[in-house]
């Protein structure tokens, strides 16, 4: 919006050009606002479910470590170690989606994390309800984690690009435009101003040759 050395070069071609990036702000403004709008409804329709499964995975991070003292005091820690062999992977699926131009992904697990007894590999008879009641809820526990994966990830990004989408709108709308009014407003006055002298020059000029004449 200047020369390069603080001034504005007061032309018509500034005036112009200045009108247009006001235009180019103004309309920018409003698409930031849409979008802005959008991610905030999204964020909300997604804040009460997440808010539930927080809750829920509370409860069942509760259970779950209740259960699984019960379990060492019968079996000890490393009884239970022994257990839980072989450990086993746990696979995920991630597919990338896109909310306003915002990049999410869903998470999703391959297959059931909740196994029966005979799916566990383990002896029911060195087992014993403690232990088989601790391996399910801490199984219950992490689908409960993974059903929440997707809702969390999609809550912060939406988050973050709403904070974004404000951060833009303060700078349009609190320094940009601002700044080309005041360019526009400077502009203008500098060339009524020169209009004005050259008008009066040219009465003054007028009034010469009359009066030579």
């Amino acid at each position: 919006m200047s020369d390069g050395r603080g001034r504005i070069p007061c032309t018509r071609s500034s005036l112009l050009r200045a009108r247009a990036q006001l235009a180019r702000v103004r309309k920018g403004t409003t698409l930031i606002r849409r979008k802005r709008e959008a991610l905030v409804a999204q964020l909300f329709s997604l804040a009460r479910p997440a808010v539930d499964a927080r809750e829920a995975i509370q409860a069942s991070v509760n259970d779950a470590y209740v259960a699984l003292a019960r379990a060492i005091a019968i079996h000890g820690v490393d009884g239970l170690r022994a257990l839980a062999q072989p450990l086993r992977p746990v696979h995920v699926e991630l597919r990338p989606a896109h909310i306003w131009g915002v990049s999410v992904a869903d998470v999703s697990r391959v297959g059931a994390l909740r196994r029966t007894l005979d799916a566990r590999g383990t002896a029911p008879g060195s087992t014993g309800p403690a232990a088989m009641e601790a391996a399910t809820r801490f199984e219950s526990l992490a689908d409960l984690l993974l059903d929440a994966a997707s809702r969390e990830m999609r809550v912060a990004r939406l988050a973050a690009a709403v904070a974004q989408s404000s951060q833009q709108l303060h700078v349009l709308e609190q320094r940009i435009e601002p700044a080309l009014h005041r360019e526009i407003a400077m502009v203008r006055r500098t060339l009524e101003e020169r209009e004005r002298e050259e008008h009066l020059a040219l009465k003054h000029l007028q009034r010469r040759r009359r009066s030579r004449a």
